[in-house]
């Protein structure tokens, strides 16, 4: 999956737990796990807001995109090709 949640790392530093984490912002720690582990769909931004704000942190600090080998310049690529075989 090309997005990246960094809460492990963010919650390292800030030498806190994700049970802690989860007090105080208000959610369940069920839900703030499945975030932790990336298997979360969507996250609201009142969540992001609470997380950034308890850990002191930038939403980019807490999510990366990290682009995956195929989704390059294949798009263009076909796009390319449609044009040529006209």
């Amino acid at each position: 999956m090309p997005i990246i949640v960094k809460l492990d790392d963010l919650l390292h530093a800030r030498r806190m737990t994700l049970t802690e984490l989860a007090e105080r912002i208000g959610i369940t720690l069920a839900n703030l796990s499945i975030l932790k582990t990336g298997k979360a769909r969507a996250v609201r931004f009142s969540t992001l807001e609470a997380i950034c704000e308890v850990l002191q942190c930038q939403p980019g600090e807490l999510i990366q995109f990290v682009p995956t080998a195929t989704s390059g310049a294949e798009p263009e690529q076909s796009i390319k090709e449609e044009k040529g075989s006209q």
